[in-house]
């Protein structure tokens, strides 16, 4: 039976889902469904019944044990326990359970150590070793096991890739086994003692071999496969927070560490295609690593052998005859590799160490155990981790020099993680993946902790260097981890494992401005990387980009809008309506100013397109709602202003037709609507008195303006009358204005309104709150009345006794509901409906049923699907027919049906806008629908009916939502719901219930960022240089400007950069960092000065390195143009005359040999002239005369830390003159093929 997916199940994260798949195992097991023999031979199961321990929560801890202690009488299930380390585990588990559970585990463990095939060494195997398949062991080991080589000759399998197939989160795991002589392993042993000693200057000169000599002539993976070296290395980067001269030797171990890391690299290369790469690093050296690289390409014969093949390592020091020196450059690569490699196997017994050639005769060594030291030694990417979690802490120490040599050496091992670590690690559950799982979050959590504590170190009070340290500290280490996460954790799966530190670090990169300009790819990493860790942190970020475009698109505007020539309207348009959403930052309201004039001119012009009109208005309308206070204040004074400037009486001498088109953009119904409903309802004065000012203005404006700009006012006007009604006021100015507009004209003048028009605003007087104004309307409508045709055929006669009682006719105390059912099913058949309906209508059918007829249909016409049945069948016009007979003379006869029949209609138009629409149009229905108010002026059901059908059709305009939204909506509302704007409810006294929409203006934006947003620092700090940035038009801009001695103060102070932001911009941009550098070399008065500057460039070529790919880097690029030849020259041109000055002049040295590199394939030929002058001019010539030192200066070397230092100067100038042979090279290379082509 298939058991595979039960095991997988084992492994899984939630406790019960294993717990319930160990259960099925056992009970299958116990069934004899699966025999326990068939289960040995499973590996994946002794892995998860392994790793059950490692779980938060381990249940059936004994039934897992007894399992095992069953399993283990097996002979495959021990080979694979003791595979996977299984004897160290348990024992560590041991200690930490019950009693009766420590004998199963000894059972276990019995069951392990009896196998009678079994190599007893295995037995310290640890959890790893399920990760590594070890290489076939060389024909050198034949003489150390004789009693077992029968067994071991068992356990050969063929040569295979060296991360197995069962490790899927390796790439590269260990290198092939090189086995070494005693002299190897004397020169080995005699550095590793000398790295613990605690002489300084011992570890310090042990260092300096080990760099120089021994990682030259030792093959890389020497130093992992006995790690002990290695070890030592990571002890002494302990010492960077010592004292009294101790973290220079932590530098020297960074140092070391740098070089194995460099050389691992190039034997990585080697490995994968020995007869192409060369290990040759320079011109003149033809040291051991060449020589080795030439014999094992005599030695393997294919041209890609596996890197699970091993070979016997032919020692540097395996040479006949004895080396003077240990610069491993005294003997002839060729004639030394030429023999074959079984004689320099044997003739390495003899040869002393390069360490002491005075003492020929080598201590004695134990006997290597070369299994056990296999399973010792460290893989690459244990190395690599382990490199991380040692080095990362140093990052915090607060020396510029400490962090950057600590982050080139980062770099360096970044290469050697990309080829070493699968990101498949974290979907692999195997205990050596575990195990670099923890490690790694534990590194990323603590370069997390290091960029938040650099970062919020910039603002503390310290001096201008420090802050500028730990500016370039975060960069550097942001782009660092940038690259770390992108090279081994998918985006997909950063919320499942990144630590909250990463998740605070990443937030502070997204929303570093100067960081998203200067390298954009690590801050896209960063971003899609927070998207996953943390959605509210994101969203901020999200929204804060969003500010930060409006704030682009503000600036962007005021600087085009002012530019003469023609302009590109639409796009001014589309950068006005973005900058609208960045206000709530900056307040610079001059920029509504000129949105507005923008508006005003484009409506002025007969030309312009309605697109582009359309859109200036969407503008101008979030404008007069925006949710900002100050920006709708200026909105409202500034349109005050235009219409100030085009109506107001000052005008009257001058045309008319050249003033007023500058107020069209006023004259819209969306625009009257605005103003109309929210700002005359405006809460603050300076808001609601601008509002009723413009209106006053416009209705009072009629001589001040063209008929063609009057009509078009009006036209505008009357969509909006309903709303502009509810605060028609004899008392107040604009009121009286607006109850002028239902008032008639004079003889022979001619009417505001349109006739219909007016008398709908009449009736819809006659529902507002204030009596008088009632009383008014009343007075108007019985004029309208009485000249009606046919007035006095009509009931009732307009007398005084039906006026006094008319004045309070629709102020009910119990509204209409207007609500109608939509029902999914028919209950009634529309057959029914129709008879009901023919009973109605039929004049052969006494009242009395024609009425109960009537009430059925009203009922029936809840039901908005059966509406278009009675619709086919005339009814509207049937009840209007009614309707005109109940007001006739002989009236009395039909009254009965007037009720249920009103009823009916009002189902009916609620339903049917189309019919509102059409019907609201008819005057004559208007009268008709008051004067049977009038007859019935006592029953209330009656009049409440009839002010209900005035509702729908009088305030049939404003309740049409997609007439006033800026963007039609894309479903159309329900037929059933209709609905009036709440400033309707505020200002008249309804007869219905409604649904109310535009509690707040249609118009209005959601600005991106809160108050609470806007109060944290990096958001602010963000939004800041984003305004500065964008005002000046990029960094460029920006920059002279913060240098310019003239400032001229154009916006508020509250957006002026701070400190903080100036040294932010500053450093983070290469260019100006660059040139801060060489400015403070010049201005430099003492060497600490210059050092710090000539450091801090370092970082400027380190930040290229992680975070471009190819082409010209832009440190190179600003170096072209910065004139930093003469801030050095100085330094170059005379010899050091202190220890201080040999110092600097390292540094200086060391500069150039690293711009140098960075330039090798395009170097530059100025750059190579200014290098040749110095060279070639006479003596003295600093640069070549400390190459070899003179009697004097050699007597004064007697200080070791002297002599370490010009030691190290001149090793400083060889590897520049290095560097510059090859660049010469590479620059004749050009100019000949450019002779040639």
């Amino acid at each position: 039976m298939v058991l595979t997916g039960l095991i997988r199940k084992l492994g899984h994260q939630l406790a019960e889902i294993r717990e319930r798949a160990l259960r099925t195992v056992l009970c299958k097991v116990e069934l004899n469904l699966v025999g326990a023999a068939d289960l040995a031979q499973d590996r994946l199961l002794f892995v998860h019944l392994l790793q059950w321990f490692n779980f938060p929560s381990v249940p059936m801890k004994a039934e897992v044990l007894s399992l095992l202690n069953r399993l283990v009488k097996y002979s495959p299930a021990v080979q694979h326990l003791v595979d996977l380390g299984a004897v160290e585990f348990l024992s560590k588990l041991r200690a930490n359970v019950e009693p009766n559970l420590q004998a199963e585990i000894d059972g276990i463990l019995d069951g392990l150590f009896i196998l009678p095939s079994e190599v007893p060494a295995l037995c310290s195997a640890s959890y790893q070793t399920d990760q590594i398949e070890l290489p076939q062991p060389p024909e050198i080991l034949t003489g150390y096991f004789p009693q077992d080589r029968s067994h071991f000759q068992q356990m050969e399998v063929p040569p295979a890739p060296v991360a197995t197939q069962t490790t899927r989160c390796l790439k590269f795991s260990t290198f092939p086994w090189l086995p070494l002589t005693t002299t190897d392993r004397h020169v080995l042993s005699s550095n590793e003692s000398s790295l613990r000693s605690s002489n300084h200057t011992l570890i310090w000169n042990t260092c300096e071999l080990l760099k120089d000599v021994i990682m030259q002539d030792f093959p890389a993976e020497i130093f992992l496969q006995r790690p002990n070296i290695v070890q030592s290395l990571f002890s002494l980067l302990k010492l960077a927070f010592g004292g009294e001269g101790t973290p220079r030797l932590a530098l020297q171990s960074v140092s070391c560490l740098q070089q194995l890391c460099m050389c691992l690299r190039h034997r990585l290369h080697f490995y994968r295609d020995p007869g192409f790469f060369s290990c040759k690093q320079d011109t003149v050296s033809q040291n051991s690593s060449l020589s080795y690289c030439y014999e094992v390409r005599v030695t393997h014969h294919s041209q890609n052998p596996s890197p699970g093949s091993s070979s016997p390592r032919p020692s540097v020091v395996g040479r006949t005859g004895q080396r003077p020196r240990g610069d491993g450059q005294d003997w002839d690569a060729v004639s030394s590799s030429g023999s074959s490699s079984h004689a320099l196997v044997n003739s390495r017994i003899s040869v002393p160490s390069p360490l002491d050639v005075a003492h020929i005769d080598l201590p004695e060594l134990e006997s290597e155990d070369m299994l056990q030291l296999q399973f010792q030694q460290l893989s690459l990417p244990q190395f690599c981790v382990c490199l991380l979690e040692s080095t990362v802490p140093l990052l915090r120490t607060g020396s510029r020099q400490m962090i950057i040599r600590v982050l080139e050496l980062l770099a360096e091992d970044l290469i050697l993680i990309g080829e070493a670590i699968s990101v498949d690690i974290w979907d692999d559950n195997s205990l050596f993946a575990i195990d670099m799982k923890e490690k790694l979050l534990a590194v990323l959590g603590s370069l997390g902790e290091t960029m938040c504590y650099h970062q919020s170190s910039i603002g503390v009070e310290h001096t201008e260097a420090v802050r500028r340290l730990h500016r370039m500290a975060f960069v550097s280490i942001s782009l660092f981890a940038a690259r770390l996460l992108q090279m081994l954790l998918p985006v997909e799966k950063a919320s499942h494992f990144l630590p909250e530190s990463m998740s605070a670090a990443l937030f502070l990169v997204s929303l570093d401005m100067p960081i998203s300009l200067e390298y954009p790819n690590i801050h896209e990493a960063a971003v899609a990387y927070l998207e996953q860790l943390n959605s509210e942190n994101y969203s901020i970020y999200k929204r804060a980009a969003e500010a930060v475009y409006s704030i682009e698109c503000a600036c962007n505007f005021l600087s085009d809008v002012g530019k003469e020539g023609e302009k590109n309207l639409l796009e001014l348009v589309e950068m006005a309506d973005h900058a609208l959403h960045s206000f709530s930052y900056h307040y610079h309201l001059p920029l509504i100013e000129e949105i507005i004039n923008l508006c005003s001119k484009i409506w002025k012009s007969a030309q312009a397109s309605p697109l582009l009109q359309g859109e200036s208005q969407k503008v101008f309308l979030r404008m007069l709602s925006h949710p900002l206070l100050q920006v709708k204040v200026e909105t409202y004074h500034c349109c005050l202003e235009i219409v100030k400037e085009c109506l107001g009486v000052h005008n009257v001498t001058k045309p008319v037709s050249s003033l007023c088109s500058g107020i069209h953009f006023l004259l819209h119904p969306k625009v009257l609507y605005e103003i109309s409903a929210f700002g005359i309802q405006d809460p603050k004065n300076e808001v609601n008195a601008a509002a009723k000012a413009i209106l006053l203005y416009l209705l009072q404006g009629q001589l001040m303006m063209t008929a063609l700009t009057w009509n078009r006012f009006i036209e505008s006007l009357c969509p909006v009358i309903p709303v502009l009604q509810g605060y028609a006021d004899p008392e107040d100015p604009l009121g009286n204005c607006i109850l002028l507009l239902s008032k008639a004209s004079s003889e022979g003048g001619e009417e505001v309104l349109p006739c219909t028009t007016r008398l709908k605003s009449i009736l819809r007087l006659l529902l507002v709150k204030k009596p008088s104004v009632r009383s008014l309307a009343l007075k108007l409508l019985v004029c309208h009345l009485t000249r009606e045709e046919g007035a006095e055929r009509k009931r009732p006669a307009m007398d005084a006794r039906v006026l006094a009682r008319a004045t309070n006719l629709f102020i009910v105390k119990k509204p209409i509901e207007l609500k109608l059912d939509d029902r999914k099913e028919l209950i009634i058949k529309l057959e029914t409906v129709e008879k009901v309906y023919e009973i109605f209508i039929s004049d052969d059918i006494d009242l009395v049923l024609r009425k109960s007829a009537a009430e059925q249909l009203a009922v029936i016409m809840q039901d908005i699907k059966m509406h278009a049945v009675v619709k086919k069948l005339c009814l509207i016009d049937k009840i209007i027919e009614y309707l005109n007979e109940c007001v006739g003379e002989d009236g009395e006869l039909i009254e009965c049906l007037i009720q249920p029949s009103l009823t009916l209609l009002r189902k009916v138009l609620c339903a049917d806008p189309g019919a509102r629409v059409s019907l609201a149009q008819q005057a004559s229905l208007l009268t008709l629908l008051f004067r049977v108010s009038l007859i019935f002026h006592e029953d209330y059901t009656v009049v409440t009916e009839v002010g209900a059908l005035f509702c729908l059709l009088l305030f049939d305009e404003v309740s049409r939502m997609d007439m006033w939204s800026v963007i039609p909506p894309s479903q159309p509302a329900s037929p059933s719901v209709f609905s009036l704007p709440v400033s309707i409810f505020r200002r008249y006294h309804l007869p219905v219930h409604v649904l109310g929409h535009h509690a707040v203006s249609p118009y209005s934006i959601v600005l991106p960022l809160s108050a609470d947003c806007l109060a944290l620092k990096p958001v602010s700090d963000m939004l800041r240089i984003a305004w500065n940035l964008s005002w000046y038009h990029g960094t460029e801009n920006l920059l002279k400007q913060m240098n310019s001695e003239t400032k001229i103060q154009e916006f508020l102070d509250t957006l002026n950069l701070s400190s903080e932001d100036t040294l932010t911009l500053k450093v983070t941009n290469t260019a100006s960092g660059l040139q801060d550098c060489l400015h403070a070399v010049v201005q430099a008065a003492a060497h600490r000065e210059v050092r710090a500057a000539v450091t801090s460039m370092s970082f400027y070529f380190l930040n290229d390195r992680l975070s471009f790919k190819g082409g010209t880097s832009p440190c190179g690029a600003a170096l072209k143009f910065l004139a930093w030849h003469t801030a050095l020259n100085r330094f170059l041109q005379v010899l050091p005359a202190c220890i201080e000055d040999e110092k600097l002049l390292i540094d200086i040295i060391h500069f150039l040999n690293k711009l140098l590199k960075e330039q090798r394939k395009n170097s530059s030929v100025e750059l190579l002239n200014w290098l040749l002058e110095l060279l070639l001019r006479p003596s003295p010539n600093p640069l070549l005369d400390l190459l070899v030192l003179t009697e004097s200066q050699a007597r004064e070397e007697t200080d070791d830390f002297r002599t370490a230092v010009r030691q190290q100067l001149q090793k400083e100038l060889m590897a520049l003159y290095n560097t510059l042979l090859l660049s010469f090279g590479a620059v004749t290379d050009r100019y000949f093929c450019v002779i040639e082509g």
